[in-house]
């Protein structure tokens, strides 16, 4: 067998759960709002029993225990996705950004917009740092953190101004948070993203040819080499005109449906918020 050949297709793998689990997201996103509850339910259910295996693979220092820690690292932020893009777990403000306000105010009423799906998000990090700590199998928590700086690299690139901000994944209920994006042909934070994120992607990937092919760390690493390239090229597309339909066209089926018949989701008065994706908050091309 090729050396090659276990690395490649790890990297294909992580393709397309990426790829599969943002178009589940936006799709379920998109359906009208009684679905709600059943999708959310089932995705909680899934949430836990994700924590149960980063619980227990924190402990495997295998290729199975590289694997299972990296989809249940997935599993556990999808369920944060959802929350926020269902209006579960949102921010203390759904309103729009009010016009004429300072740089400083419109930060403010962004933060408040998603405070909740923040701290939400910060503290499945930190539950997910506890479960491995002290483990030889680290990966779970990288995956999830790497989820989580790309997304805030993202938010914050969408604030300060793209010319592609993908607001097809918004739902309905959370269209106000349109107001917080700037359209603008670049930013400065921008190039630096791009940049750092390419450099760890560089680190992760001689990382995983310099351990043995086809082990516990190569597939590791590979897994994360090619989340943090995934993530790498959602913030190039917030620059490049690539039309989500191409990727996510059978997700956005039903956010199509329900413009078309007048049903899309908006937030219900238990919920009384608002979101990818993405992942999702969906202020990113994907959710994920």
């Amino acid at each position: 067998m090729s050396t090659a050949l276990p690395y490649v297709l790890t990297s294909i793998a992580t393709l397309f759960v990426w790829w599969f689990s943002t178009g589940v997201i936006v799709y379920l996103d998109g359906l009208p709002r009684r679905t709600y509850p059943w999708s959310f339910g089932v995705v909680s259910v899934l949430a836990v029993a994700a924590l149960a295996g980063l619980a227990w693979s924190a402990g495997d220092a295998s290729v199975t225990g590289a694997l299972v820690a990296f989809a249940c690292a997935i599993l556990v932020w999808g369920w944060n996705e959802m929350g926020f893009l269902m209006g579960y777990i949102t921010g203390p403000r759904a309103q729009a950004c009010p016009p004429k306000v300072t740089e400083a105010e419109r930060f403010g009423y962004a933060t408040m917009a998603l405070l909740y799906h923040e701290v939400a998000i910060a503290a499945s990090l930190v539950l997910i740092v506890l479960l491995a700590s002290g483990q030889p199998n680290q990966f779970g928590v990288w995956t999830f953190a790497i989820l989580w700086i790309l997304r805030l690299s993202a938010k914050f690139n969408l604030f300060l101004g793209v010319p592609n901000r993908a607001e097809e994944f918004l739902p309905e209920g959370l269209s106000y948070l349109k107001s917080y994006f700037r359209n603008a042909r670049m930013n400065p934070l921008l190039p630096l993203s791009i940049t750092a994120g390419t450099i760890g992607c560089v680190l992760l990937v001689q990382r995983a040819g310099a351990v043995e092919a086809a082990g516990f760390e190569a597939t590791g690493y590979t897994l994360l080499a090619t989340l943090l390239a995934l993530a790498i090229l959602e913030h190039w597309l917030m620059i490049i005109p690539l039309p989500a339909k191409i990727l996510w066209g059978w997700g956005l089926k039903s956010h199509e449906r329900q413009t078309r018949t007048g049903e899309a989701g908006k937030p219900g008065a238990a919920a009384n918020l608002t979101t990818a994706a993405v992942f999702d908050d969906s202020t990113k091309v994907a959710p994920i």
